[in-house]
């Protein structure tokens, strides 16, 4: 992850919130994750701390978080994103939508632990982007003009 973020700007993913850098890295950590699956921990896809990932912040996620039950935004911030309003990149709204996306996946895979069903971050990552995928939208998602996802 650090060094396609080192070397491809557009995989260098960072804000700045209140004044502390925030490393997000989602189009890094996404690279990494499916060549992890593409083939299956071995050779080009094996990494030995693959544990480390997080949950690529980007728009479908926090929506389908949000759909859930599991993330919920300000009333304010929420009239914003349900109107199709543009949150800017780097704003502190888009860093706070993103962070507590990667929050949330985390509380999750606590939770699923206790129940049994131990997942790494990008494996519930990907569990939720197919879901996604497969029910239709009933909010729409955050909207933001950026490179990074």
């Amino acid at each position: 992850v650090g060094t396609l973020a080192a070397e491809f700007p557009s995989f260098d993913d960072r804000a700045t919130y209140e004044g502390r850098e925030v490393r997000f890295y989602k189009r890094a950590q996404l690279c990494v994750a499916d060549l992890h699956g593409a083939f299956a921990g071995e050779g080009p896809g094996a990494f030995d701390d693959i544990d480390q990932l997080t949950a690529c912040a980007d728009y479908e996620l926090p929506r389908v978080l949000r759909e859930l039950g599991v993330l919920e935004y300000s009333p304010e911030l929420a009239a914003r994103v349900d109107a199709g309003e543009l949150i800017p990149p780097g704003s502190a709204e888009e860093v706070e939508i993103r962070a507590n996306t990667v929050w949330a996946v985390e509380f999750l895979r606590e939770e699923l632990g206790r129940a049994g069903n131990d997942l790494m971050a990008y494996e519930l990552d990907w569990i939720l982007w197919n879901y996604s995928q497969a029910h239709p939208p009933g909010r729409l998602f955050h909207r933001t003009v950026t490179i990074y996802y």
